[in-house]
């Protein structure tokens, strides 16, 4: 194991000849949790999208997972290396339950603990009368935003990439997911969440935030980033 879960050097991304990433430097260690911050259209989503290996964007730079490098490897490699992407817009997958993807996580799982943690998940997020159910169907945003962090808890990867997961929440139901995040901090784990708006971090305790400002990352620091970008706004970055 390297010191760091997640580690982008150089990366940069594209749709054709419209580029988007413009040499993206970021690493999240072990045991941390990290916040991505910007506007609309800085390139946050399309960093999360690279990541995970969508086919659409030409990428280049390295992005290292526990040491190894995952641009090259297919979704499905992506997730077996590791990495756990949480969306904006949770999918919904009629004829499918939420106990049945649990079962099909624990098959295609390599470890011996994957039901001790179901289980253990289930009951610590009120998961439990959710499992018969399809996965996110029918279920409010607060409530898929749960299953979501459930299905986190029982994947256990080394990295999550948290997606604008407060995104259409009330208040409360922010405050459910970021003590849920929270929860799931610890030595084998790094959590980066990309966010627009400083409430989701107000409930969880964030080690570094990085701003992204046209494709480049243009400041890191503590939690005095958030606070100064929900009084100043971005326009000064």
């Amino acid at each position: 194991m390297t010191d760091n879960a997640l580690q982008i050097e150089g990366l940069t991304a594209g749709l054709g000849d419209h580029q988007i990433l413009k040499g993206i430097d970021l690493t999240v260690p072990f045991g941390e949790i990290h916040a991505l911050m910007g506007p609309n259209g800085s390139g946050k989503s399309t960093l999360a999208h690279v990541l995970t290996g969508h086919e659409d964007y030409e990428a280049a730079g390295s992005a290292l997972v526990d040491g190894v490098d995952i641009l090259g490897m297919s979704v499905h490699e992506r997730a077996r290396s590791g990495l756990f992407h949480a969306f904006q817009y949770p999918v919904a997958l009629p004829g499918i339950s939420l106990e049945k993807l649990t079962n099909e996580m624990e098959d295609a799982s390599e470890e011996g603990d994957v039901e001790t943690r179901a289980i253990d998940a289930a009951e610590r997020m009120r998961m439990e009368p959710f499992l018969d159910r399809f996965v996110n169907v029918g279920l409010s945003g607060g409530e898929k935003k749960r299953s979501e962090m459930y299905q986190l808890a029982v994947a256990a990867p080394t990295v999550a990439i948290l997606d604008e997961i407060d995104s259409g929440l009330d208040v409360d139901a922010v405050r459910d997911v970021a003590e849920m995040v929270e929860s799931m901090r610890n030595r084998q784990r790094g959590v980066l969440v990309i966010t627009h708006y400083n409430r989701i971090l107000r409930y969880m305790t964030v080690d570094r935030i990085h701003v992204l400002v046209d494709g480049r990352i243009v400041e890191s620091g503590g939690p005095e980033v958030a606070e100064r970008l929900e009084a100043e706004g971005y326009k000064t970055r």
